[in-house]
């Protein structure tokens, strides 16, 4: 942002240089080309008149020391000839006297009292001159034609020299601006880039560092004062409710227990008829606690920000496919582990023992063909499903999984049923292999390295 503001400022003086500059040396050349060719031909004429009287008065010797006088003074070259055209002075001594230059364009049209002025080449001064050619003349009598070339360069040097000024003014003038947009600009922006890094502070868990408002413009000072007391009752109220799932799961478990223990108790004294109800009752308080127990998982989940370890995907697969082989067979289902190593992946510590854990759990229990399940969201479970079951298994196993950087998705399994795929990020860049496969009767669990 602040670059953005430096290149607004920047351009914006640059059009009001442009503007100014530009025209003010446009008209400056203009005006010293204006003043240096109307005084070339004011000096000819004065000279073509002193000549005009030399010649009237047969005093023509005179001549070359009048072209001689004039030269010294600003550096041009003369040429005079008499009416009949010849040569009567050379200030350059490149003509011989006498010579015949009424052929000559402006010679010809000046003995007929005509003035002309032109920009060409002139060898005797090295480069470009204004040459102006009039005739020395009394009334409509032409005595003497006069043409003086004055060199072009000085009055192009001083031209360039006021366009070189104009340039380094604008120069200093952007410099100056630079300076001091860029202070103007850091302080804008100073409140921006304090509320983006509380920002993201935010984003990672919790703003320990408030921005401070003594700085910038007003309305970003009044922004960020609102930022901050957004932010701290956002934490507070996030504070309120980890610390309400874990304290109200806490408080629960005891009671659960000591309310199962005792409903077993009652076993013993209960008609025969109503076994049936306790053993449901039971099962809804162990429900409960399993519930409890997820409430507190999700609760540690939120409140710990643990760095990802490198982990042994495989030597996981294998401990926990041996625990849970004793339990899938009393449901007469086997675990069966396939497709190549998969080698260590990145995870939070504990959490691929819970994930497949989780996995495993849910794929134990029958869930109803052709159901629509939104699986990650918490505490649901299948309208028509009586297993047993607290809806936070596969939410546990979301956040588990993307603690570490890994993700997990869903998908339609081809003989029934779902497949959880759990991609995790390897250790070291490695060919992607074969899946594994956790595989319990009519469900198949995948974890999958990418």
């Amino acid at each position: 942002m602040t670059r953005r503001l430096l290149l607004s400022y920047l351009s914006l003086t640059l059009l009001v240089l442009l503007g100014l500059e530009v025209p003010l040396g446009y008209f400056y050349a203009r005006g010293e080309v204006s003043r240096f060719t109307a005084d070339g031909r004011h000096s000819a004429e004065l000279l073509a008149q002193a000549l005009e009287v030399r010649v009237e008065q047969r005093a023509a010797s005179d001549v070359p020391e009048l072209v001689s006088d004039f030269v010294e003074d600003d550096g041009s070259h003369v040429l005079v000839v008499d009416a009949t055209g010849k040569v009567l002075a050379d200030s350059d001594e490149a003509i011989a006297l006498g010579t015949d230059l009424s052929a000559q364009s402006d010679i010809a049209a000046a003995l007929r009292d005509r003035s002309l002025s032109t920009t060409r080449e002139n060898r005797a001064v090295q480069g470009d001159t204004f040459t102006v050619t009039v005739p020395g003349s009394s009334g409509t009598t032409v005595r003497c034609v006069v043409r003086v070339s004055y060199p072009v360069g000085p009055v192009t040097a001083k031209i360039h020299g006021i366009w070189t000024t104009l340039a380094l003014i604008g120069l200093g003038v952007l410099v100056a601006v630079a300076a001091i947009a860029f202070a103007l600009a850091h302080w804008v922006t100073g409140p921006v880039r304090a509320l983006e890094r509380a920002t993201a502070e935010l984003a990672d868990g919790s703003l320990k560092a408030p921005p401070t408002t003594s700085q910038g413009p007003p309305e970003l000072r009044r922004l960020t004062n609102t930022f901050t007391r957004t932010a701290t009752r956002l934490q507070h109220l996030l504070q309120a409710q980890r610390a309400f799932a874990s304290e109200a799961s806490h408080q629960l478990k005891t009671p659960l227990t000591a309310l199962r223990l005792r409903l077993e108790n009652f076993e013993p004294y209960l008609d025969p008829r109503a076994h049936d109800s306790l053993e449901e009752a039971v099962g809804e308080v162990e429900r409960l606690g399993r519930m409890v127990h997820g409430l507190l998982a999700l609760a540690r989940l939120d409140n710990s920000a643990t760095a990802p370890e490198a982990t042994d995907l495989d030597a996981v697969v294998a401990d926990r496919a041996a625990t849970w082989t004793a339990f899938a067979a009393e449901h007469y289902v086997d675990i069966v582990v396939t497709g190549d190593p998969a080698g260590r992946v990145w995870a939070v510590p504990g959490a691929l023992e819970q994930v497949i854990d989780n996995l495993l759990s849910n794929a134990l229990r029958v869930t109803p063909p052709g159901t629509a399940i939104p699986a990650f969201d918490r505490f649901w479970r299948a309208a028509d499903s009586y297993h047993e079951g607290t809806g936070l298994g596969l939410p546990i196993v979301r956040q588990l999984t993307r603690a570490g950087g890994g993700d997990v998705v869903l998908q339609a399994a081809p003989g029934g049923g779902l497949d959880a795929v759990v991609r995790l990020r390897p250790v070291l860049e490695q060919p992607t292999g074969t899946p594994r496969r956790a595989r319990s009767g009519q469900r198949e669990e995948w974890v999958s390295v990418f």
